[in-house]
Formats: C-alpha cells, structure tokens, sequence
C-alpha cells in the first residue's frame, strides 16, 4: 500500500503515526517487549497522555528466526485462520546495556537501540543482514477509516529481492508492488494464483509475514531504499531469518512452515491430458493412449478433465454415462498398460449437480449472513462453495474421492480455489472471511492429499494443484495456471516457477506448448523441450489437444526423446528430490539460488538449474537461438568445463554464449565432476 506523497507528504484522506523510540522494556524469559510512543519520545508524564503506544513483542519460534509483533490494540484472534506452524523451543538470550537490548536465536541478532531514534538492527554471526530505522515502523488510517500496521526494511545498494510466490513479473522484485491475495488471472498480469508473504535478499536473510491476510509489499516502489510491507489490521507478526546463504535460509522458513515431501517416482514421467473443452470420450482416450505406444512415447499418466463429467454439473463426481459407460474397465485398461490416472476436480458444486442439495441439506458449503447458501453464477451456474471448516464437510467430500479411488483413480488436479469471496460470507468455525481468502486453498488442498494418502499410501500421495499459500508445498505438485500459447507466455511461465521455487516450494510444472490457444509446431517443439526437463511434464491445452503427431512428425519425434531423456534422468532426479524434501530447496532453482556469489547469475531468468548437476537454458524463439551463461563449478572443480548432455560440447565456466540448435538440442548441461545420467 503506497500511502505517501513524495518523500515528505502523505496523500489526501491518509494519516500516519511512526514509533518515535522505546520508551520502556520488559525482559521475560524468551520474550523482550518494547513500548514506543507514537509521533515523538516521551520526555515528562504529559506526554505519555493522549498518544498512544505501539506495543513490540519480540520471540524466536527456531533458532536463526526472530519473530516481532507490532500491535496497536489487543483484539481476540480466536477466529482469525492462521499457518500451521513448528515451533521449536530454541535457546533465546537476551542482554540489556545502556546502549541498546540484544536478542539472540541462534545466530542471528536483534540489536534494539536505546535514545530518542528508533533502531532495529538484524545481523547474523555479527554482520549486518537487515535494518529498520527512521519512520519505519507505523500505523496509518485509510481514507476510509481502516488502520493499516506497516513495517519497513532498508533496501541496500545492490541489494535484489525474490520470491513472493509464484509470480509472472520480473524474477528480480525490486521496484515491484505486490499484493498477496490470491487471484484467478492467468499468467499475463500481476495477479497471481499462489501468494506467499516470504521474501529473500540476497543479502542473506528471509522475511516472512505471518499473516493470511491481504500483506501488501512495496520493494523499493515508494520509498527506494526500503521495503515496506503492510496489513490492514490491528497487529502484525512478522519473522526475519538468518542464514549462510539464501539456501541455508529456504531450509529454515521451510523448517517452520513444513517441507515438501517425496513424490511417486512414477511422477515423473510424462502426464497427457484431455484438455479442457475438448470433446472426448473413452475411445478416445484410448486411441490418445495407443497414439502415444505405437510412437513409442512413454506415458506415466493420464489426466481426464473436466469434462470427465457432464456439462453444468462440476461438481457432481460422477463419470458421464454416455461417455464412460463402464469407467472401470476403462481405467482398468490404463493401469494394465502401467498408466496412471489423474482426474480433474474443484471445490465448487454447481446447482445442478445431484450433489448441490445433498450439500445444502448437510450445511456443507459456505452460507451468507442471512443463513443462506453462498452462491453465485460465475463458472458455474448457482455454484456453492464447500466449508473446508466444517469436519463434515471434508469428510463428505473426501468420501466421493474415496468411491473415485475405488473405481481406480490415483491422483487429482485440484483446480481453483482463487474464487473465494469475502462479503457476506459466514463460515461453520467462524474464521474471518478476509483471512480466509487465501487460506482457503491449504484446506482445499490438504483435504485431498489426506485422503489420497490414507486410501493410495502416503508414498503414493500427489496433486496436480493451482492455488497455494504458505505451507502448500506440504501438498505437492503445483503448476503454473493458464498460460498462452507463445513464447513470451513461456518465459513468463520460467519466471514464475523460479519465483515460486525461491518461496518454499519444492516441484513445479507448467502447461506444455500453452493453454490458451493452439500453438506452433515450433513453439510444441521448444516448450516440449522444457517441458521435459522440468520437474513434472504435463501436455494439457483449452480447446486444443496437445498430442504432439497434429503438429507433425519432429513434434513426435521430439517428445519421443525427450520423454526418454526424462526417464534417463529419474534416478537424478529421485535423489534431488530427497535433497529438496531435507532442506527446501527446490528442484527447479534460479541461477542465483546455486551460485549466490556470481553476481552474473543474480539477474538471470531464462535458465535454471534441475538439481544440482544441471543447467537448462530454454530456446525462446522461432530461430531457434539460445543466449546462455555458465557460471564456475567452484570447489574442487572450479574452473572446469561443463559439458553438454546431448552433443557433448564442453563450455568453459565465467561466459555468456550464443548458439543456434536444431528440435533435437538445447543447452543441458552437466556440472563439471558430475553423472546426472549415470554414465
């Protein structure tokens, strides 16, 4: 929320109040709380009439995190949904002297100075990582009436910001501003499906605001040299982390917010799916299936959506008859032939569907104030919402994927979960429909990854998801949304994975060759390519299938071996996976994440690693030209040659190259000392 007129005013209908200092301190055992006068310091007992504190309470949930709450009223947080947080009990030590209070976890320092100026420092083995001075801290009325709490962090020369989630925009998100509310707005815009208030700089620390609300961040987008973040709300609790590394800093956010788990290996393999408004019926998912084994184009899943069930009534979780007359025996023949099955599904029901009154009968969707059923007709027509609060109502829900999983379905895309209204809108425990928006998808989610585990095994257990928030990446796979069919919509889909990546989410995918729109046999061609050396490969479309024979026979021939390369490399990527599930670090990771301390790489957007050992450079345009750097291996391989796993080109370290390849090539490279094929 930007609030001020240039560097000295406050816009019209705004009002402002900065902590001038701390007047007084309170040390408890793991818990300093600091007491700071608004507007001025407090110089005699007149002052402390009429004004107002803002009260500071300072804790540590994991060694390395420091944790700070700014509240201007106490206010009952009983119905506010909240993240799902492990806490630990570290060793805090808190020291006093007439400088200034310190705040230790582990190694990272709050140093709270004394005097008429308030003064947070953050520092990490004794260097500086963060800083809030000056007018930093306030609170601030709307023109209409809402008091906003806001923070600020001082932006240093050099210093770049990622993360937020999995956002379309510059992968570097300084001058950015950003709203964390999640938004069904394709992959074009600044909206985003996956909103996460965790950000990291390079300057080695993470800040994450512990809020589901509506956090709004200006990174350098009003005043240059900070980052300000903001909630509109009587209290604010935000956490800095410190670390070695960005790295060291994914491993504790995610310590506190959860780590990814493994996935399937058979995951990893190609998914190919129906599309969207496609027609298709069971014949013809069989003759996609035996397309894909007379090409010999290995298959590891196959995804039927929406239209899996009939028109107007998503969701009634019931097979179309006249098109799967026997779903049995159909998702029998697919497992037969070792293929996997994934259908699409939402939280919503539309009024159609025969499942709409059982809902309203058993008060399992969201209702109105007046007591009525929350509807409305966007997708669906008269569609209700399921309560993911109400216990019976996940139960219910849950028990029409239980009959799904017993007719042989494996696996589900959860689609939606963005559309979540905020006026008028009561829910069964009573959360705050505002804060509710965004965290409705981890119920959403969590919902069906719990019954897919108790019902496939918890090894078994995977999603195909859209919508995230904070701690999502406990319910794995997400990708990207709806993208188009063209290149930029393709560099596009790149940076928002990365972002994603850099705010503790361990696997990714995207829409092959697009969404929207029927794509280029060129454009099928490059992003199969990429497709296939992500960390999930999903072909899926709107109206267009996305088998690769209709855009001709290189297209063929180009998923055939790069579906293969992509099985040469599970057993890589298996072990990636082990190491993104211990410490958080994805699979799919920006240059600057692998080499932090190449200034070169801080920038870069258009390559990334797949795990340790390899750098993939996607081709963007129709001459089939690819601009790439290769950083130094560093340790006891710096200075050592990459080497190209499909031509076996070897590149030296510390250079951009520019080089043209044909469909059956692109810049995948192996990190000098490494086998990632096993060779």
């Amino acid at each position: 929320m930007k609030f001020l007129n240039g560097g000295w005013l406050v816009k019209d209908g705004y009002s402002v109040k900065y902590a001038a200092n701390v007047y007084e301190a309170k040390i408890e055992p793991k818990k300093l709380t600091l007491y700071c006068p608004f507007g001025s310091p407090i110089y005699n007992a007149g002052m402390t009439l009429d004004g107002g504190i803002l009260t500071i309470e300072v804790t540590s949930p994991r060694p390395n995190i420091i944790t700070t709450r700014l509240m201007n009223f106490k206010t009952d947080r009983s119905r506010c949904p909240g993240f799902r947080l492990n806490e630990s009990d570290p060793d805090v030590r808190i020291e006093q002297t007439d400088e200034a209070w310190t705040f230790t976890s582990g190694r990272t320092t709050l140093r709270v100075a004394k005097g008429d100026t308030i003064d947070f420092q953050y520092l990490f083995d004794g260097k500086e990582i963060a800083r809030s001075g000056w007018r930093a801290k306030a609170l601030i009325t709307d023109p209409e009436g809402s008091l906003h709490v806001s923070e600020q962090l001082d932006l240093g020369v050099g210093e770049k910001i990622y993360g937020l989630g999995e956002r379309f925009t510059n992968f570097v998100k300084n001058g950015q501003s950003v709203e964390i509310w999640n938004r069904d707005g394709g992959t074009g815009t600044e909206q985003a499906y996956k909103n996460v208030p965790f950000y990291m700089s390079n300057r080695n620390y993470g800040l994450f605001v512990q809020s589901p609300g509506d956090v709004e961040f200006e990174i350098g987008s009003e005043k240059v040299s900070r980052v300000q973040f903001s909630l509109e709300d009587q209290e604010m609790t935000y956490s800095v982390i410190g670390g070695e590394s960005m790295k060291d800093i994914l491993n504790s956010y995610t310590d506190l917010t959860g780590k990814a788990p493994l996935v399937p290996e058979w995951s990893y393999g190609l998914w190919l799916s129906t599309s969207f408004t496609t027609d298709y019926d069971a014949d013809t998912v069989m003759k996609f299936v035996d397309g894909m084994a007379e090409r010999d184009i290995p298959l590891s899943v196959f995804h039927f959506d929406c239209r899996w069930m009939k028109e107007l009534e998503w969701c009634n979780f019931e097979w179309d008859g006249d098109k799967f007359p026997d779903p049995e025996g159909l998702l029998a023949k697919l497992h037969e032939r070792g293929i996997k099955v994934c259908v699409w599904i939402n939280p919503y029901i539309g009024q159609k569907s025969p499942l709409f009154d059982e809902g309203v009968k058993g008060g399992y969707f969201i209702k109105r104030a007046d007591g009525q059923v929350w509807q409305w007709d966007r997708w669906q027509a008269g569609m209700a919402i399921v309560d993911f609060t109400n216990p019976e109502a996940v139960e219910w829900y849950q028990g029409k994927l239980r009959h799904l999983m017993d007719q042989g379905v494996d696996c589900f895309k959860t689609d939606f979960g963005e559309r979540i209204p905020t006026e008028g809108v009561v829910y069964h425990d009573g959360s705050d429909p505002m804060l509710m928006h965004n965290y409705y998808t981890q119920l959403y989610n969590k919902a069906v990854y719990d019954v897919i585990a108790e019902v496939r095994g918890a090894d078994q257990a995977i999603l195909f998801a859209r919508s995230a928030t904070v701690g999502g990446q406990r319910f794995p796979v997400h990708w990207g949304g709806d993208n188009s069919s063209n290149y930029p919509s393709m560099a596009e889909s790149l940076r928002a994975g990365l972002s994603f990546g850099m705010s503790g989410f361990g696997y990714w995918s995207h829409d092959i060759a697009g969404f929207e729109d029927k794509p280029t046999p060129d454009l099928y061609k490059r992003w199969t390519q990429f497709g296939l050396l992500s960390s999930h490969s999903r072909y899926h479309g709107s109206g267009e299938y996305k088998v690769p024979w209709l855009y001709g026979e290189e297209a063929v021939e180009v998923a055939r071996e790069f579906t293969k390369l992509k099985r040469r490399l599970v057993p890589y990527l298996v072990r990636m996976s082990h190491e993104t599930h211990e410490t958080g670090v994805p699979m799919m990771r920006a240059m600057v994440l692998e080499f932090q301390d190449d200034p070169t790489c801080e920038d870069i957007d258009t390559q990334y690693m797949l795990g340790d050992d390899v750098l993939v450079a996607p081709i963007f345009n129709e001459e089939g030209t690819a601009r790439f750097y290769v950083p130094d291996a560093g340790g006891a391989h710096a200075g050592e040659a990459w080497k190209d796993l499909l031509s076996g080109q070897e590149y030296e370290p510390g250079r951009w190259y520019t080089q043209t390849y044909d469909y059956h090539t692109l810049p995948v490279l192996a990190r000098p000392g490494s086998d990632p094929l096993g060779e």
